[in-house]
């Protein structure tokens, strides 16, 4: 048994031109937005690892304060006001060192509401660190900050002899 097709039956298997255009448009419209889901995903992951790094080093800076010593907290320059450091501070010469952090860092008498007896011998210390991402079309600033107290008679003093 043979089957012989007619050229005009061909022809009414085939697609038309607006079935393709269409087509063809769909797909596009899919593709883009699998570029453009992925491009968000990478961007969110990207920002939450820039705030991430932000938190490290705030959190750092905090955890080394609490053992200075009161006189040491209140009275001398040893712990410095400002202070810059890098997503990846341990990049060597041939490797980039990423995106630039700059801190500040306040002691400041706390104040308390309501107000304690105790109150003069608390600190209140800030931390903040700001910092500009260079993903996407324009660069944003970013910024982040972190407070905590310290007392006279606090783990310092349990910690070393002072």
């Amino acid at each position: 048994m043979k089957f012989r097709l007619s050229l005009r039956q061909l022809s009414r298997r085939a697609f038309t031109l607006p079935e393709v255009m269409v087509t063809v448009g769909v797909v596009s419209i899919a593709f883009m937005s699998l570029c453009l889901g992925m491009s968000g995903a990478f961007a969110i992951t990207q920002q939450s690892r820039e705030n991430l790094r932000a938190t490290q080093i705030m959190l750092e800076r905090l955890e080394g304060v609490r053992l200075y010593n009161w006189n040491q907290l209140c009275y001398s320059n040893m712990i410095p006001p400002t202070f810059t450091t890098y997503y990846y501070p341990f990049a060597t010469n041939s490797q980039s060192m990423g995106i630039r952090y700059d801190g500040t860092m306040t002691i400041a008498p706390a104040v308390l509401n309501p107000t304690a007896s105790y109150g003069d011998a608390m600190r209140a210390i800030t931390v903040t660190v700001s910092w500009t991402n260079k993903v996407g079309p324009t660069p944003m600033a970013h910024n982040r900050s972190m407070t905590t107290y310290q007392s006279k008679n606090g783990v310092q003093n349990y910690i070393f002899v002072n």
